[in-house]
């Protein structure tokens, strides 16, 4: 499962609200509202929020294993 959270721990620590994200920088209430929701977004969209927030993907989204996937009851 992918997780936001490091998005929302970033942004909070370097003291930028989503409203500027949307006013300020171009990114859609549509794409925060995915965040928030923990939905997909795109590998252009992760671009984008790296690029204004001046930071790595892992400050974006982390990987968390399912306990109960599909992958690992194949094994």
């Amino acid at each position: 499962m992918i997780s936001y959270d490091p998005f929302w721990k970033t942004i909070s620590d370097r003291g930028i609200s989503t409203y500027a994200l949307i006013n300020r920088h171009g990114i859609l209430p549509d794409t925060i509202q995915r965040l928030r929701s923990g939905k997909p977004i795109t590998t252009t969209t992760l671009n984008t929020l790296c690029q204004v927030i001046d930071c790595n993907i892992s400050d974006v989204m982390e990987f968390i294993p399912d306990q109960n996937s599909q992958i690992d009851q194949m094994r």
